[in-house]
This record gives structure tokens, C-alpha cells and sequence, in this order.
């Protein structure tokens, strides 16, 4: 089961060096679709707005697709942001990716999507940084997740409720970076304590940082762990 309920089986398939990757985030209020050969990003689509359709998804699917000089029958697998985050938006983004491997006989690359977040700015910090991504929840709960800046997650996805205790034991060890789009409500509750960094305006989505995944080529007999949605709604 993935972090919001949505069904999923384990495969295993052989991982070649090139790889034509569609990737799919709607976990949040934006919605984004990037096209990526190799780890290197072909085209990417976002909208900023308050509500994702599967028509707009499926519209910037065709049009990242088409701009890119690809067809959606050369894919390899189609990666999708599992969550945590918004259920209706993780549906959409799931019923698409489920319909288009079904139809094209594809794997899917279920992502966390707060390990999405981590990966992309873990780069910048040096060891001995704590990164916690966050997603707004509802009042004072996020979702969140702690990683090191090896990408390694410490502490698991948890829906937390926020209060000045909250993370306690992690900023008395060391600094600890807040970022995502529930990071800005616990500036005020976190914000006394000596460790902690809020990264304002930080846009995290997993099309986005799939660039830098991997770093290097994968040996042909590589395995990787490839999620396929069950057809089961």
C-alpha cells in the first residue's frame, strides 16, 4: 500500500543504461509532467493552479510528448508521484499512469513523493544537514518525512500534527532544513529554535528532479524495483 491507500504490487524488471521515462506529479495543488531519456530532461510541463483535471493532465501528457519528438509507444516506463499529498490529485495522476501502462504494456516507478522533494536539494546542504520535506496537510498537520544528504530517509513519511515539541529531538542534534509547502505554517511554532532553516518559495515536484537520477549509467543487468499499479481501483 502506498502512503494515501493507493494499491500497489512489486516487480522486478532488467534496468538498460537508455531509458525514456514519462514522469507525473499532481500530489500537490500543481500539476507536472516531464519527459526524461537517460536521466536527461527532454521537456517539462507544470500548471500553478488551484485544481488539476485529468483533462489538463492528460493535455500536458500529449503536448510534452509531442514537443519532445517522441511517441508515447516509445516509452520505457511511466514514473509517478505516489504521494503522500492530495488524494483526489494522487488519483488522477494514478488512473492516468494505470491506463497508459495498461494500454502500452509499461511498467510504473511509484516515487515518494517527500523522498522526491529530499532528492532534489540534498546537493546543496553538507553532511550533517537533516532535510524535512513537508506537505500541507490541513490546520497544523503536514506531512513529512526526514532524509540525510545521502538521500538515506531516517524517519518515515507521518502525517504530524505541529507543535513546539515537534522535531525536537532532531534540531537538538544538529541543523534541520524545512521546506515544501507546509514548512511556511511551522516558521512561527519552529522558527525559536537555534537548528532550523525554512526554504521559502522552494517549488518541489518529481518530474522536476529526476534529472539528477540517476548520477551515473546503470550496468544492463542492474535490477530495479519497478511498482506497477494494480488494476484494481
Amino acid at each position: 500500500m502506498s502512503d494515501n491507500g493507493i494499491s500497489l504490487s512489486i516487480i522486478h524488471c532488467p534496468l538498460s543504461i537508455y531509458m525514456l521515462i514519462l514522469s507525473l506529479d499532481t500530489s500537490t495543488a500543481n500539476c507536472s509532467v516531464a519527459l526524461h531519456r537517460d536521466g536527461i530532461l527532454l521537456g517539462c510541463y507544470e500548471l500553478f493552479t488551484e485544481r488539476t483535471s485529468a483533462a489538463m493532465l492528460t493535455t500536458l501528457i500529449s503536448d510534452v510528448v509531442q514537443q519532445a519528438g517522441c511517441e508515447l509507444s516509445q516509452l520505457d516506463a511511466v514514473a509517478v508521484a505516489k504521494g503522500p499529498g492530495s488524494y483526489t490529485g494522487l488519483r488522477i495522476a494514478v488512473s492516468t499512469a494505470k491506463g497508459l501502462c495498461f494500454a502500452l504494456d509499461k511498467p510504473v516507478l511509484a516515487i515518494n513523493t517527500l523522498a522526491g522533494m529530499a532528492e532534489q536539494i540534498r546537493a546543496y546542504f553538507p553532511t550533517g544537514y537533516t532535510l524535512c520535506p513537508m506537505i500541507d496537510a490541513r490546520r497544523m498537520e503536514v506531512y513529512c518525512a526526514l532524509y540525510d544528504t545521502n538521500g538515506q530517509e531516517i524517519r518515515p513519511t507521518t502525517a504530524e500534527i505541529i507543535d513546539e515539541n515537534s522535531f525536537s529531538n532532531w534540531l537538538a542534534q544538529g541543523p534541520v532544513v524545512f521546506f515544501g509547502d507546509g514548512a511556511a505554517k511551522c516558521r512561527a511554532i519552529l522558527g525559536g529554535s537555534p537548528t532550523p532553516s525554512f526554504l521559502n518559495n522552494l517549488l518541489c515536484h518529481l518530474p522536476a528532479q529526476l534529472d539528477s537520477w540517476p548520477q551515473k549509467p546503470l550496468a544492463k543487468d542492474n535490477l530495479r524495483t519497478w511498482l506497477r499499479l494494480s488494476h484494481s481501483t
